[in-house]
């Protein structure tokens, strides 16, 4: 007679059934992980297939997730094809991908970014010191008008700098300090450069944002006149432009006629363009680039091939350094020297030897601190990208400096090698406002001393330029304040301006004793 406990057959066909799935399923588990560690994984090989298409893979490590989840996983959304509404994702079947994959990328950077970043100390304090220099301040102060200078740039002809402001207006100083108003522009200036005509006169090549705020609006423009003539016709070589920023200028087909490329940094749309003059003298407009971002330029004969080639810095989303080598007919073919993340805010960079090896290094900062992260990030300051042959670089150098704008190399103190100045726009105005100008000064190969020099309570720098204004032989550094606090450019909270807001310019006069 059976006992009391005995399982019938089917119980006991049941609980085999559920043994062994038990068993696969922790069989199953052990290989794979737990949900949401299946989850992270997705989501980094999600990221790595979508990021990818419109920059170079971020790691979650480089900024906090607040700023991940409330700023940049947002506007990456959006880029994709994401809807966001009340901070809820949601797809169509316009999106490059399904809402789930998409919320395992957003896991995956939530879950792996810190809660906050931390920012290194400093391995030796900054002297406080004038290093060399002295103040110079505009004696004719226009105290009325809030300072918003939007360039600053060194006519090397006639050995004055100029200036432009938010309203349009383009200024030559000189070596008193004394301003004279040249022209008023329809929008900022934000780039000039000059240039030598056939009767040994001197145009200045203008470029105007169109507009100051990041929109899609295409009002910039490429603009030349005789700045010694306030009369003189103005050349309008480029029009219709998504907030141009910066010219150059060369024969780049080698006809005899002088063109331009000009970077359009745009917003979500934007490009870099070659404005080609024509026989009858108006300009073809051609893309060379149709990526936003692009902020800075340098024109030279790169690969020695007897043609004029561009070089430029690109700042938004694929940031990084690209060289566009003349095809000799009528186009470039494109080569990336730098890449950067997308959250590094790449803002300047510069060609010089410093290692007097006779090939050029590139000194490039990041810190454009005003998108979608504005919190203080470590990687941001000036680094030194070594040149190892071919065009290929190493980074030998870095010195943190927060919310680092641009860096001047020059030999200020004449010693025969050269050294740093450099400016920050979003410094760490709440714990340390003298990073704001920083002298690196060059005690050996890649060793620097740092000097805070105290000018942070006459302005905010977002431009620096370098020029012998005094005419003695030494470079002297000119730095141009913006000072508006306003337009969502204070990132820290709690922090009002401590610096003049109505100061245009000042001017840092080498003093040192060699030339």
């Amino acid at each position: 007679m059976p006992g009391k406990n005995r399982l019938s057959p089917n119980q006991l066909c049941l609980l085999i059934v559920f043994v062994f799935a038990i068993g696969l399923a922790v069989l199953f588990g052990c290989h794979q992980g737990t949900p949401a560690q299946n989850d992270a994984a997705d989501g980094k090989q999600l990221a790595e297939k979508y990021c990818v298409s419109c920059h170079q893979l971020p790691e979650p490590a480089l900024i906090d997730r607040q700023s991940w989840v409330q700023g940049v996983l947002p506007a990456m959304a959006k880029r994709l094809g994401v809807q966001n509404y009340m901070g809820q994702y949601f797809t169509d079947n316009r999106a490059a991908l399904n809402i789930v994959d998409w919320q395992k990328i957003v896991s995956y950077y939530k879950d792996a970014a810190p809660r906050e970043l931390k920012i290194p100390k400093l391995a030796t304090e900054p002297l406080k010191d004038w290093a060399g220099f002295s103040l110079l301040t505009p004696k004719a102060n226009p105290r009325g008008a809030v300072a918003m200078t939007t360039l600053l740039t060194y006519n090397s002809f006639d050995q004055h700098f100029y200036s432009g402001d938010v309203t349009g207006n383009f200024f030559r100083w000189d070596e008193n300090l004394k301003p004279t108003l040249i022209r008023k522009m329809k929008s900022a200036v934000t780039g000039a450069t000059f240039l030598q005509n056939a009767d040994k006169k001197t145009d200045a090549v203008l470029t105007c944002i169109g507009v100051m705020p990041p929109l899609d609006i295409a009002k910039g423009q490429v603009v030349s006149f005789d700045p010694g003539n306030k009369n003189s016709k103005e050349t309008v070589a480029g029009d219709s432009l998504p907030r141009a920023v910066q010219t150059v200028a060369a024969d780049f087909n080698i006809d005899g006629l002088m063109d331009y490329v000009v970077c359009g940094f745009g917003h979500e749309l934007g490009g870099l363009y070659l404005l080609q003059q024509q026989t009858n003298h108006t300009f073809k407009k051609s893309v060379i680039r149709g990526l936003p971002g692009g902020e800075q330029l340098l024109i030279g004969d790169f690969n020695n091939d007897g043609w004029p080639d561009v070089m430029c810095l690109f700042a938004q989303a694929d940031e990084g350094l690209w060289m566009f080598l003349n095809d000799q007919k009528g186009g470039f073919i494109t080569k990336n020297l730098l890449h950067f993340p997308a959250v590094y805010g790449s803002s300047s960079f510069q060609l010089v030897d410093f290692n007097h090896d006779g090939k050029p290094d590139i000194l490039y900062t990041c810190g454009d601190n005003s998108d979608y992260s504005k919190v203080l990030k470590p990687y941001h300051g000036v680094y030194i990208f070594t040149n190892e042959g071919n065009w290929t670089f190493k980074q030998t150098y870095f010195y943190h400096i927060n919310g680092c704008t641009k860096a001047i190399a020059a030999d200020f103190d004449g010693d025969g090698d050269l050294d740093i100045a450099a400016i920050a726009f979003f410094a760490d105005f709440k714990y340390h406002p003298s990073e704001g100008f920083t002298y690196l000064e060059q005690t050996g190969a890649n060793q620097f001393t740092a000097h805070e020099i105290p000018v942070d309570k006459y302005g905010r720098w977002l431009t620096m330029e370098v020029g012998d204004i005094d005419h003695d032989g030494k470079p002297d550094i000119i730095l141009g304040n913006f000072s508006t606090p306003g337009r969502g450019l204070l990132n820290q909270a709690g922090v009002k301006p401590g610096w003049d807001q109505h100061m245009p310019v000042i001017v840092l006069k080498n003093v040192s004793g060699k030339k």
